[in-house]
C-alpha cells in the first residue's frame, strides 16, 4: 500500500526552513569555509533538490563559477529553475539519477558535492566511482550527511513514545562506515569533518512540525512504526505527549544536528 500523508517535496523544504529558523549555527557558512568555491570552477551538485547548494556556490564565487545541479525529482528541478530565473543566475539544472552513469565526460569537474542525498545510492561503489570519474585530477568530492549521534533527542523521544527500536537510517547508520570506506578506497586523500548545530525549539509545536516532516519525508524507513494513516496519527500523538513532558521539564527542546562532511581529493 502506498502511503502519502504529505507531499514529499513540502516535507524536505519544511525541514530546511526549520533548520534555518531554530539553528544556532549556519551550515552554509561552514560549507563555504570548507570548500571556498572560486570563480571559474566547474562544480556539480548531485541531488541538488531545489538548488540551495548551487545558489550558495554561485553567491560565494560572485556568480563566476560554472555550476550544474542534478536531481531525480523533476518537481524540485522546476523549483530550482524558477529560483534561478528569479535570481537572474546562470546555474544549470538537469535530471540526474545517481544510480545510473553520470552523463559527463571523464575529468570534467573541479568539485562534486552532495548534501544529504548521495548516501541513498543503491550501489555506493558505482556511484562514488562515477563521482571520481567525472572529477579532474586534484578535484574534490564533498559529501554531507548525518552522523550516528545526529538529533539524538528526536530519536530518544520517539523511543520513549513507542518503546520500539529506531529503524536504521541510510545516512547516519553507514556514513562513518560503508560510505567513508568506499570513498577512501577511491580517492588519494579522505578526511571526515564534523558540524554541530543545536536547534532550540521555544515551544512544542515547531518540534512537532519537524517530526511530521521527518516521518513523512522518510516514511518508507519507518514502516516498523506505522503501516497506515491511522497508525501514523496515533504515533504522532504519542510523540507529542512525550515531547510535551520533556518541554515542561526543561523549558525548551534542544535537538542537535550532527553532520559529517567527507572531503576527498582525487
Amino acid at each position: 500500500m502506498q502511503i502519502n500523508y504529505q507531499e514529499t517535496t513540502k516535507d524536505l523544504l519544511a525541514r530546511i526552513d526549520i533548520h534555518e529558523k531554530y539553528g544556532a549555527r549556519n551550515i552554509d557558512q561552514w560549507t563555504t569555509e570548507v570548500l571556498q568555491p572560486k570563480p571559474g570552477m566547474k562544480i556539480l551538485d548531485v541531488g541538488c533538490g531545489a538548488g540551495k547548494q548551487c545558489f550558495l556556490y554561485s553567491d560565494y564565487s560572485k556568480h563566476q563559477a560554472d555550476i550544474t545541479g542534478g536531481d531525480f525529482s523533476n518537481e524540485l528541478l522546476d523549483k530550482a529553475r524558477a529560483k534561478n530565473a528569479e535570481r537572474g543566475d546562470k546555474c544549470k539544472f538537469m535530471f540526474l539519477d545517481f544510480n545510473e552513469r553520470f552523463v559527463f565526460e571523464d575529468n570534467t569537474f573541479d568539485l562534486v558535492s552532495s548534501a544529504f542525498a548521495i548516501y541513498y545510492a543503491s550501489n555506493l561503489d558505482f556511484t562514488f566511482g562515477e563521482a571520481h570519474r567525472v572529477l579532474k585530477p586534484g578535484g574534490r568530492l564533498f559529501v554531507t550527511g548525518p552522523l550516528p549521534e545526529n538529533k539524538k533527542m528526536f530519536y530518544d523521544i520517539i523511543k520513549e513514545a513507542t518503546n520500539k527500536p529506531i529503524p536504521p537510517m541510510p545516512g547516519s547508520s553507514r556514513f562513518k562506515g560503508d560510505i567513508y570506506k568506499t570513498i577512501e578506497g577511491k580517492f588519494s586523500k579522505t578526511e571526515l569533518l564534523t558540524f554541530e548545530n543545536p536547534l532550540t525549539f521555544p515551544e512544542v509545536a515547531p518540534f512537532m512540525d519537524y517530526v511530521r516532516a521527518s516521518l513523512s519525508e522518510d516514511r518508507k524507513l519507518w514502516t516498523s512504526m506505522f503501516k497506515d494513516h491511522d497508525e501514523y496519527e496515533a504515533l504522532i500523538s504519542e510523540i507529542e505527549k512525550v515531547a510535551t513532558r520533556w518541554f515542561k521539564r526543561d523549558g525548551k527542546l534542544v535537538m542537535t544536528k550532527v553532520v559529517g562532511g567527507i572531503l576527498a581529493t582525487k
